[in-house]
């Protein structure tokens, strides 16, 4: 890292300098320091927290934040080392649920800026570390129609009959036909309380969603395959392409604007300038792992142990090949690594156009 150009993070409108500090518990340990103005005691003792109530108590003040279970054992430390140090850093109090125990953690103090400064760090800790948790659920928008996955099946055994032996074309990288869909981005949600966080959000987007459809479903064709790669004899992602039958960007909009709402919003981190929509038909990482989720673009997923295949001839002779038609009418907040009736994935709740 250039120690004259630290990266910067931004937490509720506020820029915070990142440093790494090696420590024996973690490879490496983040901490932050505030970019803000020089702090003085009288901008001290005016200093509020954007996000958190602070009360007066008899015995000073205290501010109670919701932090998932999961991420108690970043703001303890090593033997409790990190919690030591905030606490002396700010001169407060800092109460942890036991581990696995849902609920709040407590910072209590004599003085309000005091507080308010263990509240700033402890979120900062916590933004730092959800990065790096993996997924746990994203917006979806399913391709599986009845229409669509016939048409998917016909292209497989198609493929599988005209171009099995071109190198590495295998049954088992093609997708589960009833989890075909399109991702529009991705959440790390790691309690309940999260979810029904999003899931409000998510009812939010409705009024917009439907003022972009005029309240109906909107009419899609998925025609047409692509690669994801430069070199179309090394593929590792193959996938349909789906418009909007007038040939709108009706779609693209609904997507790009709830990446935006979500990423407002604090929930979402975006990833590209606009969402690559995309249904995966064929993927190496399904060679491995059959229940790997395909959920974005190029960069998203790892190339090792990836054995590519040779996609020429099934671009050459299924260019334009023609999945179906069908009405899309809901976006769902779809739970990784989970499986309803349907065989789609486990929805956390949904809105619809009409």
């Amino acid at each position: 890292m250039d120690v004259l150009r630290p990266q910067l993070i931004n937490i509720n409108g506020r820029k915070y300098r990142r440093n790494i500090i090696k420590e024996e518990h973690y490879e490496e340990e983040e901490d932050f320091s505030y970019m803000g103005p020089p702090e003085s005691e009288e901008l001290a003792e005016d200093e509020t927290c954007d996000t958190h109530i602070i009360e007066q108590t008899d015995k000073g003040f205290r501010c109670a934040i919701d932090v998932p279970s999961v991420l108690y054992k970043y703001i303890i430390g090593k033997k409790g080392e990190t919690r030591r140090r905030l606490e002396s850093d700010t001169k407060t109090s800092i109460n942890i649920p036991k581990q696995g125990i849902e609920g709040q953690i407590v910072i209590t103090g004599p003085h309000k800026a005091a507080v308010s400064s263990a509240v700033t760090r402890i979120e900062v800790l916590i933004e730092s570390f959800r990065r790096k948790q993996p997924f746990t659920h994203f917006l979806s928008i399913p391709l599986n129609d009845p229409k669509i996955q016939e048409g998917f099946l016909k292209f497989k055994d198609d493929v599988m009959q005209q171009c099995s032996q071109d190198h590495r074309v295998e049954e088992s990288i093609f997708q589960n036909p009833a989890k075909l869909h399109l991702t529009v981005g991705t959440l790390v949600l790691l309690n309940d309380i999260e979810v029904r966080k999003v899931c409000e959000h998510l009812q939010d987007c409705q009024n917009f969603i439907r003022d972009i459809t005029e309240g109906k479903p909107l009419p899609l064709e998925v025609t047409g395959i692509e690669y994801m790669n430069d070199d179309p004899a090394m593929v590792d992602v193959l996938y349909a392409k789906v418009n909007v039958k007038d040939r709108t960007d009706k779609l693209q909009v609904i997507a790009d604007r709830l990446v935006e709402h979500f990423v407002s919003a604090g929930l979402m981190v975006r990833e590209w300038d606009r969402v690559k929509l995309h249904g995966t038909v064929m993927n190496t990482l399904f060679r491995k792992d059959s229940t790997v989720e395909d959920t974005g673009g190029q960069g998203r997923q790892p190339t090792s142990a990836r054995e590519a295949f040779d996609a020429r001839n099934i671009l050459k002779t299924f260019g334009a090949y023609r999945f179906g038609e069908f009405e899309l009418n809901t976006v769902l907040l779809s739970q990784r690594y989970s499986t309803d009736c349907t065989g789609y994935y486990t929805s956390a709740g949904s809105i619809n156009f009409s």
